[in-house]
């Protein structure tokens, strides 16, 4: 083989080298955004999933999906109301837990809906929160759980409170939000 020869298969191993850096790079990079911005969110889609690439997409989806939804900031007097509304509904808790509880969850998609996230399944009402609001969706999760049993009046008191913690964490997080992140 000639001296030409060989510089271009040196030539053409490290541009294919470098190009394997560079796509490995930035798989890289994509991942460490989805694992920055879903928290245990990530974790959660990729154990579900039968493997990282598939449960990446699925979170882009999401990304992608949101994008198209007008998610909007709620006006201070309405941040206002819906605030003194969830203080009436901690002050029936002490009466009426089971009550309290179905009023909280309902208080949250009103908020949701308000805010111009799809309230219809809770399926995809957790999709669509997962991309801004990872830190407080498993939040969610268990005080929707725990609704669910207090409907089947399978539920402690102690269950009831922990589900009003729980919609409290979202219920702040969705007041407060503004624009960012979009």
């Amino acid at each position: 083989m000639t001296t030409f020869a060989w510089v271009a298969v040196v030539v053409v191993a490290v541009v294919a080298l470098a190009a394997v850096a560079y796509f490995v790079g930035q798989r890289q990079k994509r991942s460490s955004h989805l694992r920055e911005r879903f928290g245990p969110e990530y974790e959660r889609v990729v154990s579900e999933s039968d493997n990282r690439r598939e449960a990446e997409e699925e979170l882009r989806a999401r990304e992608e999906r949101l994008k198209e939804l007008d998610i909007r900031p709620l006006p201070p007097e309405t941040r206002d109301s819906y605030a003194a509304r969830w203080t009436e509904v901690q002050e029936r808790f002490v009466d009426a837990p089971m009550f309290a509880v179905t009023e909280a969850d309902q208080l949250v998609t009103s908020v949701m809906a308000e805010r111009g996230y799809p309230t219809e399944d809770f399926e995809q009402r957790l999709s669509d929160l997962s991309v801004r609001h990872a830190s407080t969706l498993d939040h969610y999760r268990t005080a929707h759980e725990i609704s669910g049993r207090a409907a089947r009046k399978e539920a402690s008191t102690e269950e009831l409170r922990q589900a009003m913690v729980h919609y409290r964490a979202l219920f702040e997080e969705l007041l407060q939000e503004t624009t960012r992140g979009r």
